[in-house]
């Protein structure tokens, strides 16, 4: 009885630990991101809600504006290069930033935020394995991530990458950042009749963000403008994705049918056939 008890007691100690200590840190986990923020408000993305969340509420809510940490200068966008990479229904997105700016202090990260659009979707699993080969700081998906809908019944999804600053990737006497990226990126099912689907990426949200040398604690942000000096041919791109011919699924169909309707019959045959098999040898060896 003795025993029984002490081995309830640990259990039951063990139990409140992971309570205590292992889900909050989840819940830590995910104040790391900016855009947790916005989901808390907000169940759909929604792209003019998002704009403002990231002007208005960003500050309030996950950085304290202490500009010191950026020299007090704007950062400015310099270039901006994306374009699809691969074929099929599996593409990695790539992105080209260099961005003007200033910093003083020495932990900073760049926050590069993807708004996708309907039709496409990042595999949560696929970027967590990125983030242990060290690819990016921290990654993660918010939105719609049910990976088996199609677009007609899926709501939009973003991607949001941490990606830490090193001096190498400043130039120009350290006023220049270049930063590259690679989002893998899976195309959902279309609707049938339409040919070809033409899904379209927006620019990418940039968020700087830096840690106060004094208080680790807190951290100064800077909002990116990105639609200032690029060429909408740079920053958009279109992702052509084909859509399946209604004469085509007819004839899916009807042949899926059949290969069942078969299959099972040599299911029920071969069983038969074993039990058969089975009593014939019972019937011999009497």
């Amino acid at each position: 009885m003795e025993i029984q008890d002490f081995q309830f007691q640990s259990c039951f100690r063990l139990g409140l630990f992971i309570f205590i200590f292992l889900l909050p840190s989840c819940s830590r986990g995910l104040e790391e991101y900016i855009s947790a923020q916005y989901f808390k408000k907000h169940e759909i993305l929604d792209d003019s809600k998002f704009n403002s969340f990231l002007k208005t509420d960003v500050s309030r809510s996950s950085c304290q504006m202490l500009q010191p940490e950026l020299n007090n200068k704007e950062p400015k966008m310099l270039a901006l290069h994306r374009n699809l990479i691969g074929e099929g229904s599996h593409r990695r997105l790539s992105s080209s930033v260099r961005l003007e700016i200033q910093v003083s202090a020495q932990s900073c990260q760049a926050i590069v935020i993807e708004r996708l659009p309907s039709g496409v979707f990042a595999d949560p699993f696929e970027l967590q394995h990125l983030v242990q080969r060290k690819v990016f700081s921290n990654a993660a998906v918010f939105g719609d991530t049910n990976l088996e809908l199609p677009s007609f019944r899926s709501n939009r999804s973003l991607v949001e990458v941490h990606v830490r600053i090193d001096p190498g990737m400043f130039s120009g006497d350290h006023k220049q950042l270049e930063i590259n990226i690679e989002l893998p990126l899976h195309a959902r099912y279309q609707p049938l009749g339409y040919g070809i689907s033409r899904v379209e990426f927006g620019l990418p949200d940039i968020v700087f963000s830096c840690r106060n040398e004094r208080n680790l604690h807190e951290k100064s942000c800077l909002l990116v403008p990105t639609d200032e000096g690029v060429n909408d041919e740079d920053g958009n791109i279109v992702w052509e994705v084909p859509c399946g011919n209604k004469e085509h699924a007819k004839i899916v169909s009807f042949v899926t049918f059949i290969s069942a309707i078969l299959s099972a019959l040599l299911i029920v045959w071969t069983s038969v056939s074993s039990s058969n098999i089975a009593l014939t040898a019972d019937l011999k060896q009497s």
